[in-house]
């Protein structure tokens, strides 16, 4: 399972609103291999639901994700950070062994 903190959440409302998306649209996350550490994840809106997906709902936000990235984002956290340090979204994985310090890739 993948969870959506209340700011992302937020976040996530505000970004479908702004694009004009309507309640067919969901969050894809995927991890594909790149990044200083080896693998990167990726987020996007989507309408289409491919074979093999896995869905996921937290807090009235729907994820979908590919079988092969559920392998490594179970358990995450998906959250949201507007400070001046760090605006972005961030995934907190209990499964990444390291994370770069731009905290968009990891490995396992």
């Amino acid at each position: 399972m993948i969870t959506i903190s209340n700011k992302a959440k937020n976040r996530i409302t505000e970004l479908k609103k702004e694009s004009h998306f309507d309640e067919n649209y969901f969050l894809r996350v995927w991890v594909e291999s790149g990044g200083c550490s080896g693998l990167s994840y990726k987020l996007d809106f989507d309408n289409q639901n491919k074979p093999g997906d896995e869905v996921f709902a937290d807090g009235g936000v729907k994820v979908v994700t590919d079988k092969r990235s559920v392998l490594y984002l179970f358990g995450t956290e998906l959250d949201f950070s507007d400070g001046l340090n760090g605006k972005g979204f961030s995934f907190n994985n209990p499964n990444a062994s390291r994370t770069c310090s731009c905290g968009e890739s990891f490995a396992v």
